[in-house]
């Protein structure tokens, strides 16, 4: 029985008609993470067309260490607003607080201790990342800004994530919103104008990113939150908890970020700093398209965990259903999207004039690459699922099929044995095959069965 038969929740994501609710959430989440988005690809684009190939390619060779980091904070994100979700779903919102404090307060701390690691060893990290000697000074020049403004962001990141369980998702995509245009606009000055390269896009990101907290801090201000902050806190296992459901969320990240370095030591060795450079402007769309998958998914975070609290399978099975009609037809939109304009886009990101064999390269992989927009957002989606209904372990199965186990496998197979062979190939190999064991994971824990077995416990 739905326990809130008998009365009237004030709640609509149990009792709201599905679509309108769906769209509720999953609209200003990805208009969220799509302003984010864009404001990285518009990074990109200043820093290609202004610096060059090789900031490009500096640029991308960072990026494993920064997915390491996002996906710590993304997995306590994640992982602590699931936890809170289902706490606030059974009417505890002194036990949703403690998570969501203890959340905040572990990721400052963390974001703080690498920062410092980051400032002594910068150029140890810069060799186990692959990068050659004469890009230190490029990434140096990025890096040693960065790792300070990304104190601020991972906070702002978890912040943000705890608004929108609380709901208040359109003050939490306002602040994303107004932080992405105040970096383009940033960009354009330091960047395009003034031409301070990559320090001037880092920032640009790190104004930004201040203008973006400022924004979400105003929830403190909220009088019908039900989140309120306490420093001092105990049970800091809870905390544990919290990254150990969301750890797929953290392969996810740390898994991108090893098949990033993975990829870019084979195109480093087999094609140089340009193979590294085309395929971070492919890398971009590729980012492009997970950011919307991921923006719908989010919002899945919310629904299904209230809803599991609730015991409601059936909503859950409704909202699955509006994600995953809604990822498919955003699919295939993205894949005429890459064949019509593919070429156009790749442009974007560089002066033709100066870097044609860098533009030809990145048409070349965007051609082997586009079958991967059609199934990832369905892998995400999934994913995303078995973490909001308290399956971790089946969770870390898909994140790690996608995203490290399969890709990684791939593309040494295809390296060794099949060099004949597109060296890329490997990610959409991989991504249909991860289709396959998370559909089968789906129908073991679909929300029916999860629910009516926790039923007992719940009587009790």
């Amino acid at each position: 029985m739905d326990v809130t038969d008998g009365k009237e929740s004030p709640n609509p994501i149990l009792t709201g008609p599905h679509w309108p609710v769906f769209f509720h959430y999953a609209l200003p989440s990805v208009a969220g993470l799509l302003a984010l988005t864009t404001a990285n690809i518009v990074d990109g684009i200043f820093i290609g067309n202004f610096a060059g190939a090789d900031a490009l390619a500096a640029l991308n060779l960072l990026i494993p260490y920064f997915t390491f980091l996002f996906g710590v904070a993304l997995a306590l994100a994640i992982g602590g607003t699931v936890r809170a979700g289902k706490y606030l779903g059974e009417g505890k919102p002194e036990a949703a607080s403690a998570v969501f404090s203890k959340c905040l307060i572990a990721t400052f701390t963390l974001a703080l201790a690498a920062t410092g690691l980051c400032v002594v060893f910068h150029e140890s990290l810069y060799r186990l990342l692959g990068a050659s000697p004469e890009l230190y000074p490029l990434m140096s020049e990025y890096f040693l800004v960065i790792i300070w403004v990304m104190v601020v962001q991972l906070v702002a990141m978890v912040l943000y994530y705890f608004i929108r369980v609380d709901g208040l998702p359109a003050l939490a995509t306002t602040a994303l919103v107004l932080g992405a245009g105040a970096n383009i606009l940033l960009d354009a000055l330091l960047v395009g104008y003034l031409d301070y390269g990559l320090q001037g896009a880092a920032v640009a990101t790190g104004l930004a990113q201040l203008l973006q907290l400022g924004v979400l801090l105003v929830y403190a201000f909220k009088p019908r939150r039900q989140l309120q902050f306490r420093l001092r806190q105990r049970q800091w296992q809870e905390v544990v908890s919290a990254f150990t459901n969301g750890v797929s969320e953290w392969i996810n990240e740390l898994s991108v970020g090893l098949v990033m370095l993975l990829i870019n030591w084979l195109l480093m060795s087999s094609q140089g700093v340009t193979g590294v450079a085309a395929f971070t402007v492919v890398n971009y769309l590729i980012f492009l398209s997970l950011m919307v998958f991921y923006g719908i998914s989010d919002a899945m975070h919310v629904l299904v965990s209230h809803n599991l609290g609730a015991g409601n399978a059936e909503r859950i099975r409704q909202f699955m259903a509006c994600g995953a009609t809604v990822i498919l037809g955003l699919g295939v939109t993205l894949v005429l999207l890459v064949w019509l304009q593919g070429s156009g886009l790749i442009r974007l990101f560089l002066d033709t004039t100066e870097d044609v064999a860098t533009a030809q390269l990145a048409d070349r992989f965007l051609t082997i690459l586009w079958p991967l927009f059609l199934i990832n957002g369905l892998n995400v989606l999934l994913s995303v699922y078995l973490t909001a209904m308290h399956q971790p372990l089946p969770s870390a199965m898909v994140a790690l099929s996608r995203s490290l186990i399969l890709p990684a496998l791939l593309l040494v197979l295809i390296h060794q044995f099949a060099p004949h062979w597109p060296l890329l190939a490997a990610l959409p190999i991989a991504e249909w095959l991860t289709f396959g064991l998370a559909l089968t994971l789906f129908l073991r824990f679909r929300p029916d069965r999860l629910i009516t077995r926790a039923q007992p416990a719940v009587q009790m």
